[in-house]
């Protein structure tokens, strides 16, 4: 069987949210500087550390 990654990780991040009850501005805060990270030039150094 065979799941999405963007499928998997919307339910991990559900279940994270539901479970660990975090503040929603931290999420945000996360998920904003994951985005902009990935399209930095600092992407290349965390590229092999994500595979």
């Amino acid at each position: 069987m065979d799941i999405p990654l963007w499928l998997a990780l919307i339910i991990i991040g559900a279940l994270g949210i539901k479970l660990i009850r975090p503040p929603w501005w931290l999420v945000a805060v996360i998920l904003l500087g994951g985005y902009l990270l990935a399209s930095s030039a600092l992407a290349p150094l965390f590229g092999p550390l994500t595979k």
